[in-house]
């Protein structure tokens, strides 16, 4: 809580910063000036951008920006556990007065003093990867979560035949999605397979090394452990390199979330037996398509669901699965 109020504080100062800096732009409405304002500028602030996850929903956007005619900037932190650099450039992105602006909020509640400075002044808000607590976005482009971790949930049950222990190790319990992926799985089984037993969940912040330090722990602890689930391509890969040095690849079911070639590696040499996959190009696309339509003053969906499917060694190089794999 002490955390939150510095974020909290941080942001107010950002803000009055931010707006000192605006007294020449409009306050109101966005104020098409982007880099040339030459078009509607749409900023995009996202939870990362090294992975290979995030550069996907960059191409996505990127295509909707041309095809909308809308000029689009996307930025993230350098890591997705660095909430208070989100939160400056989130700040410096309304510094800029967009015309929308897109965010996957790493801390919703964080978030939340710059979003209602963007609609203090009319700035339509996207959300997208994870939904934000609030009322302030009038769209959400995301893969729906909890139904995708429970499409992981009944694979995991299948897997190792609907009994015994497991373990999950999760990314964060801050964001929408983090939560969303944890509480999905669990509540699945919790509805369909009383016999599985999650005897603990540990959160690794996506991190390899941690997650892998904490698979082992997990592991060393638990001999009769059935499998692990990873919600995220980091989570997932930790618990692989976990397995791999413990050598138990062939007594454990590893269960992960998300793609990039080090899970799809694992799938194909038979160390994970499968993972959930999101959209992330379509992702990206819809955020800015929304922002878009929210520009012209067009009616929205709610949530704007991007999808997810299954993949493992027998369909991993489908067309129709292949389409939503990244390396």
């Amino acid at each position: 809580m002490f955390r939150k109020k510095i974020l909290a504080l941080s942001v107010a100062s950002l803000m009055a910063l931010s707006l000192t800096a605006c007294d020449t732009e409009a306050s109101a409405g966005g104020g098409s000036t982007g880099e040339d304002g030459s078009k509607p500028y749409v900023a995009v602030v996202s939870k990362g951008f090294q992975h290979q996850f995030w550069q996907s929903v960059k191409q996505g956007a990127e295509k909707a920006g041309e095809e909308f005619d809308v000029q689009v900037s996307f930025e993230g932190p350098d890591t997705e556990t660095d909430v208070a650099q989100q939160i400056e450039m989130l700040s410096t992105a309304l510094s800029k007065n967009p015309d929308a602006i897109g965010i996957a909020a790493l801390d919703s509640q964080a978030a939340t003093p710059a979003l209602e400075d963007a609609k203090s002044r009319n700035i339509p808000v996207i959300a997208f990867d994870s939904g934000v607590e609030s009322d302030i976005p009038v769209a959400t482009a995301a893969t729906d979560n909890k139904a995708a971790a429970a499409i992981a949930a009944e694979h995991m049950a299948e897997l190792i035949g609907g009994k015994g222990k497991i373990a999950i190790v999760a990314h964060d319990q801050t964001s929408t999605s983090g939560q969303d992926r944890r509480d999905g799985f669990v509540e699945y089984l919790e509805t369909n397979n009383p016999e599985i037993e999650i005897v603990t969940i540990q959160y690794g912040a996506g991190d390899q090394l941690e997650s892998a330090n904490l698979a082992k722990t997990i592991i060393n602890g638990n001999p009769d452990l059935a499998g692990i689930y990873g919600t995220n391509e980091g989570s997932a890969i930790g618990v692989v390199k976990a397995v791999e040095e413990l050598n138990k690849a062939d007594d454990l079911v590893i269960v992960g979330f998300d793609s990039g070639k080090a899970q799809m590696d694992a799938i194909r040499s038979g160390v994970m037996d499968g993972a959930v996959t999101q959209n992330p190009v379509g992702i990206g696309y819809e955020t800015v398509k929304a922002a878009a339509s929210a520009i012209k003053g067009e009616e929205l969906m709610e949530v704007i669901d991007t999808g997810a499917m299954w993949y493992d060694d027998g369909n991993i190089d489908d067309p129709e699965v292949a389409a939503n794999l990244y390396e």
